[in-house]
Formats: C-alpha cells, sequence, structure tokens
C-alpha cells in the first residue's frame, strides 16, 4: 500500500464532516466577523472548502510560488458547496497519483521566486493540506457558535448534537 492511502482515507473522512458543518453557514451572516482582524465568515468558509483542492493541486508541482496565486472568492453557502465537493474531487483525483517515491520527494513553497519552505511532499500534504484544513474548520464552528447555528458533531458529541444518543 503506498503511503497516500491512509491520507486520502483520513481525507474522505474529514470531508463528509467539512461539509456538515459548511451546510450550516448562514448566508445572511457572509459579511460577520468575530473581530477587526479576522476573516469574514465568507471568507473563512471558501478557505475551508477549497484548501483539499487547491493543495493537492499544488502539491503535484514540484514547487509553488504563492506569486502565482488568484484569490477568488465564494458569494454564499451553495457555491461553498459546491466548491468544496469539487476541490474535494479534485484532490481525490490527484493524491491517487503519488507513489512513495513522489511522496517523499521534496516539494517547495515559494515567494516571488525566493524559497521560503522545502520539505517532503508527504510532510506538506499533512501539515498544509491536512493539518491547516482541520484547524480552519475548528475556527469556522467557533464562527457557528457565535452565531448561534448549531454545531454539528465533528470527532463526536457538541453542546447542540449528539450522534450517540
Amino acid at each position: 500500500m503506498a503511503i497516500i492511502h491512509s491520507i486520502i482515507a483520513e481525507l474522505e473522512q474529514e470531508a463528509k464532516t467539512t461539509r456538515r458543518v459548511l451546510e450550516r453557514l448562514p448566508d445572511a451572516q457572509w459579511e460577520w466577523k468575530p473581530h477587526e482582524k479576522s476573516f469574514t465568515l465568507g471568507k473563512l468558509a471558501h478557505h475551508v472548502a477549497t484548501i483539499p483542492g487547491f493543495f493537492a493541486e499544488v502539491g503535484m508541482v514540484d514547487s509553488f510560488d504563492v506569486a502565482n496565486f488568484k484569490r477568488v472568492e465564494s458569494a454564499n453557502t451553495a457555491e461553498v458547496l459546491q466548491r468544496h465537493d469539487g476541490g474535494l474531487a479534485s484532490a481525490l483525483k490527484n493524491l491517487a497519483t503519488i507513489d512513495d517515491v513522489r511522496a517523499l520527494g521534496m516539494w517547495s513553497f515559494a515567494r516571488e521566486g525566493k524559497t521560503m519552505v522545502t520539505m517532503p511532499r508527504i510532510a506538506m500534504i499533512r501539515s498544509l493540506l491536512m493539518n491547516h484544513w482541520i484547524h480552519h474548520r475548528g475556527v469556522l464552528t467557533v464562527y457557528l457558535r457565535l452565531l448561534n447555528v448549531p454545531v454539528p458533531p465533528i470527532y463526536g458529541p457538541t453542546a447542540d448534537e449528539n450522534p450517540f444518543a
């Protein structure tokens, strides 16, 4: 079994949870943010929805320069869910092509031609795709709580829902 298969299985499981969180987003609060330095709900939701597809795509090249990144946004929950589903499908397709040699090969992140970090591709996928994604999904659940939107179960019951009851 290739190294990447365990991450693909985890990605599929986490994607179900992420979709449940994204489905709860209130369109009427799209521009809301808890603090002046925070993302708006819409920007954070878009970020969460697009992380897997984005990092699986940039993981296919040996070096990614953030200067080439073009920021787009989603207008509402329906669009965020569409981006999540499309990005997930793309991520699963791209990740499935990574064999162990490629997974252990080096990947670099640059800014305007200056390399900022180099690490094994599998480490980038673990940290930037998975950990980064899960972190921001957690932040999004705090937004839901502050907006009095019921928080769905993530790894177990929440104050709002108990899937085991």
